[in-house]
This record gives structure tokens, sequence and C-alpha cells, in this order.
């Protein structure tokens, strides 16, 4: 038997799957479920995979899959009642994650040879679920320097406007204020390196003042034809 707060959390992700297909994040069960601390969501999701009502999904950051409800899942929960109040709880996110909106295309990015990113007036259909927060805009994939990161040709990079990044992340670097390239942003020695994922390339080093971070990766669209 479950109690309470297992019950609620557990119809709480059973709901956003049946939504979005995407599990809720932590953040998210913490405020549905009024509780003070990530760690409190951590303790019921042990719980709840313990007894076999959920599973984990290996290699997948936010992945949880119900498996089975408890026998009393057809009576009334003592809170909350319904799905309308359990997604009423959780936190404004802005546009559902299952809808789909509008970014700006702006031209060809090179994962490869820095080409010049092209400033464009069209736009990208993305489900809202892969884009988390902030100014998102996209740019179109051309080469194949970073295919050991997954990001392959005609690829469709989701781009997340920033100025500052951490040291391993996957960036748009401007460079010498005319070029732009999708790299890994290393810096070392006061200088910036940009690596590739494939190793028939080298990386590239700039000195501080050649390179602008522009945005870091925040997901991929792929078309398959």
């Amino acid at each position: 038997m479950l109690t309470r707060k297992q019950h609620e959390l557990l119809r709480f992700i059973q709901v956003r799957l049946e939504e979005s297909g995407i599990s809720p994040s932590f953040e998210e069960m913490k405020e549905a479920l009024d509780l003070k601390s990530k760690s409190g969501v951590h303790r019921l999701i042990s719980a709840l995979e313990e007894r076999g009502f959920i599973r984990r999904l290996p290699n997948r950051a936010r992945a949880l899959e119900v498996l089975r409800q408890p026998e009393d899942a057809t009576s009334k929960p003592a809170k909350p009642a319904s799905a309308k109040e359990i997604t009423s709880r959780a936190p404004a996110i802005g546009r559902p994650a299952n809808d789909v909106i509008e970014i700006p295309l702006h031209g060809r990015i090179a994962a490869g040879v820095p080409i010049e990113a092209l400033e464009g007036q069209s736009s990208l259909p993305v489900p809202a679920a892969l884009l988390g927060s902030g100014d998102h805009y996209a740019l179109e994939v051309s080469g194949d320097s970073m295919v050991e990161a997954g990001i392959l040709d005609g690829d469709f990079a989701l781009v997340k406007r920033t100025t500052t990044a951490r040291d391993g992340e996957i960036v748009v670097a401007l460079i010498r204020g005319e070029e732009a390239t999708l790299k890994y942003l290393r810096r070392e020695d006061g200088m910036v390196r940009l690596d590739p994922a494939n190793a028939a390339y080298e990386p590239q080093i700039y000195g501080p003042d050649e390179v602008e971070v522009q945005g870091k990766l925040a997901g991929l669209l792929r078309r398959y034809h």
C-alpha cells in the first residue's frame, strides 16, 4: 500500500506522461507535491521504484516509466482529486510541453570549418518539450566534425541564447565577428580552444578576444527523408 505522497507522485507522473510523453522534472514534482526539497522527491521515487510501480529508463535524463497502478487506483485519491488538480499545482513553464512553437531559423552553421551564420527571416516549428526556459533560435548544421557527439549534417541545432558557457559545453562560437561554428568550448593557457567531435578534425585555437559565445546547444531536430 502506498502512502498518500507516493500515490500523489505516481499519479502526477502518469498524468504528465499521458499529456506530453515526457516525465516531469524533479523541480516540477517538488512543487506539485508541496515538498521542501528535491531530496523528498528522490525518496519517493526510490520507494516507488523498489515497490515496482515505476522504473528509470537507462541513459536518458528525466525518463521514468509507470509500470503499474496501485490496487486502489480506481478509488478517488485523497489529494489531488483529479488530473486537473494535479496539473494545476505544477509550476508554470510557459507553453504546454506538447505544444509546438516557432523559433527563428538563422541559416546554416558549420560543424567543420567555420562558415558564416546567415541571419534570415525563416522560422522552425519545434515541440516546446525540447526547449527549456529562455530565448532560443535554430541553425541548420553543415559538416561532419561533430558526428561523434551525434550531431549530423542537415540536423537543426536548437540553441539557447547566452554569452556565457562552461568548459565542455557545445556552443555557437562567433569567430572574429564574422564566422560561426558549433564546437565544444575549452579554455586553456589564456586561449580559447574549440574542439570538434571527429578525430579527422583538429582543434581550433583563438585568442580570448577573437571568440564570442552566442549560445549553447539545447537540443537537436532531425528530419528523415
